[in-house]
């Protein structure tokens, strides 16, 4: 089933999207919903962040390639995590599809792309096994981890090198009974593919985190675990269109705007 967050003039609901229509419920998708007679045509309506995450998860590190290419670029050995690592991502910072990612004029020429898979907790997840961990799981988005190198590396945090507003793209929508196992993820920049990696390649995939981080955070239904990125990523410059793929899902597209 396809899930979307939309806005129809006034209106913002969830909506259900069975080929080119989306039909609006009464809830959202982890709660007692119903069906309405209110119907869209997908083109004619804005997708919105398909979900404002009560909390918003980022695996750290998690793909070989990505981590060595990263060091390459500081002269330093790669390390790779002994466990399953998980930060925090500010919702300030999450646009929609098609929706401009927006770079402070004073930002330096380091602010890259990072296409990834997001997972969606469905309910609520206290201490669970890597076996249980997918049930646990709504459903499966895109997301583009846009970070400003330099302040990441020179600031204490990741504040604004990963939190600026709309450097998180997530969309277009929420696809469920997926396998994470099965999808490749897909970049290109102006249509150009710079990159495609299995999920399955992660050191850690969606049920070791899962299980890991329910040992000590209870997860709640609509939080967001985005698991990472492989590979080398490229710099964005204003006028770029960047692209995130998974077929079995769809595209997240977002062009890119320097201020100015």
């Amino acid at each position: 089933m396809k899930w979307c967050r939309f806005q129809s003039g006034r209106n913002v609901a969830y909506g259900v999207i069975d080929g080119t229509t989306v039909t609006e419920v009464t809830a959202s998708p982890w709660e007692s919903y119903s069906k309405t007679a209110n119907t869209s045509i997908l083109s004619r309506v804005k997708l919105l962040v398909p979900v404002i995450p009560p909390t918003f998860y980022a695996a750290g590190v998690n793909y070989r390639e990505h981590v060595t290419e990263m060091a390459h670029r500081r002269g330093v050995k790669p390390e790779f995590p002994p466990n399953a690592d998980v930060g925090y991502r500010a919702n300030n910072a999450l646009v929609a599809t098609d929706e401009p990612i927006v770079v402070p004029k004073d930002a330096g020429d380091l602010v890259q792309y990072e296409g990834e898979l997001v997972a969606v907790i469905g309910k609520r997840c206290k201490r669970v096994s890597e076996a249980e961990a997918l049930d646990y799981v709504f459903g499966y988005t895109l997301g583009n981890d846009v970070s400003e190198r330099t302040w990441q590396r020179n600031d204490r945090t990741f504040w604004r090198g990963k939190n600026t507003d709309t450097f998180k793209p997530m969309g277009p929508w929420i696809v469920t009974g997926l396998n994470p196992d099965d999808l490749r993820v897909t970049i290109r920049l102006n249509g150009k593919e710079m990159f495609t990696y299995a999920v399955k390649d992660a050191i850690f995939g969606v049920r070791q985190f899962i299980s890991r981080m329910s040992q000590y955070l209870t997860l709640y239904p609509g939080d967001v675990l985005w698991m990472g990125t492989d590979g080398a990523t490229e710099n964005m410059k204003d006028g770029d269109v960047v692209e995130v793929e998974v077929p079995e899902i769809g595209i997240l597209r977002n062009p890119v705007v320097r201020e100015r």
